[in-house]
């Protein structure tokens, strides 16, 4: 079954997260960049366009065989949904309409969500802030894999079923780790997806809605997009605890891999990342870097090195070290 995990804890630093002083030095020396700051007018286009092509496809794929709509739902629907995701990511820093028009953010994120299947865009937002404010915060951010998880997600065949369960411990990790109220929006959120989830299968039946669900969580599982869930902090390199990667699947998922890019400048919306290392290339070209999420998680699976434990974390007066 393979060699177990060498690391048997975090890598506990004392200092800073590394983006906010970066961001100053950045901003004194090309303080062009802010013009890169606001809202990106053509993703309410494009985000609209993926919510309509995924209901087409709920319609023709309601006569599909079990096995052919599993297909579809992994090569093809699953894909726009996992970059749907990545969508809710950028509307979560009100890149779609801006920071005075909060809101319409906030319900654009409840339309985004739809062809997902499960409610997701207002919980992600509430966290997502203390990921960026707390990186790598111990019991802040949940980003972090628990300690249960590092211990029994050791070996090859084991840190495979993590990969492939990825949305389930998303999706828990949370509740466990900084629990939050839930508030009118999150239940708003709930209830439009309830009723979205009814419609479709009250028009064509059942295999629509597991076209939609199945290719959530099997392209949020293993699955070659979702490398960027372990590309952007896992610690392939002693310290280093943000990488960017700058391939070809940034076309499908909002440039997420520009991770580097997108902590110094949260504000600037994903379509404009790539201007951000063309502007500054002195603070990007020498860092280190992925060059393919598939074999991120190649190399996650089988480096001895690498495993749920290769994160760095940190504490912050709000929280103290058990």
């Amino acid at each position: 079954m393979g060699n177990t995990v060498t690391r048997d804890d975090f890598e506990w630093v004392y200092t800073e997260q590394p983006h906010c002083s970066r961001r100053k030095q950045i901003l004194a020396k090309h303080p062009e960049i802010k013009s890169l700051m606001g809202y990106d007018p053509h993703l309410k286009w494009t985000v609209t366009a993926m919510v309509l092509t995924q209901v087409l496809c709920c319609f023709l794929v309601r006569d599909l065989s079990w096995k052919w709509l599993i297909f579809w739902a992994y090569v093809f629907g699953g894909c726009i949904n996992h970059s749907l995701t990545l969508a809710i990511h950028d509307i979560s820093h009100n890149v779609a309409f801006g920071n005075k028009h909060a809101m319409l953010n906030r319900y654009f994120g409840i339309f985004a969500n739809l062809p997902i299947g499960v409610p997701y865009s207002v919980s992600f937002k509430k966290y997502h802030v203390d990921h960026h404010r707390y990186l790598g915060g111990h019991r802040l951010d949940v980003d972090v894999p628990t300690c249960l998880e590092a211990r029994l997600f050791r070996s090859p065949a084991r840190k495979v079923l993590w990969l492939i369960l990825q949305p389930l411990f998303y999706a828990l990790r949370p509740l466990l780790v900084n629990p939050k109220p839930v508030g009118r929006l999150e239940v708003l959120n709930l209830t439009v997806q309830l009723a979205f989830d009814a419609l479709i299968a009250y028009l064509w039946g059942i295999k629509p809605l597991v076209y939609l669900i199945a290719g959530s969580l099997l392209c949020m599982g293993l699955h070659p997009i979702s490398g960027h869930f372990i590309a952007e902090h896992y610690m392939y390199l002693s310290g280093v605890e943000t990488y960017s990667y700058y391939g070809p699947l940034n076309y499908i998922t909002f440039n997420v891999g520009y991770h580097v890019e997108h902590h110094d400048f949260p504000s600037i919306p994903g379509s404009r990342l790539p201007q951000v290392k063309k502007m500054a290339p002195e603070f990007y070209d020498d860092l280190p870097q992925h060059d393919s999420w598939v074999q991120v998680l190649w190399d996650f699976v089988f480096c001895n090195s690498l495993g749920p434990y290769s994160r760095v974390k940190r504490t912050f007066p709000l929280v103290k070290k058990d």
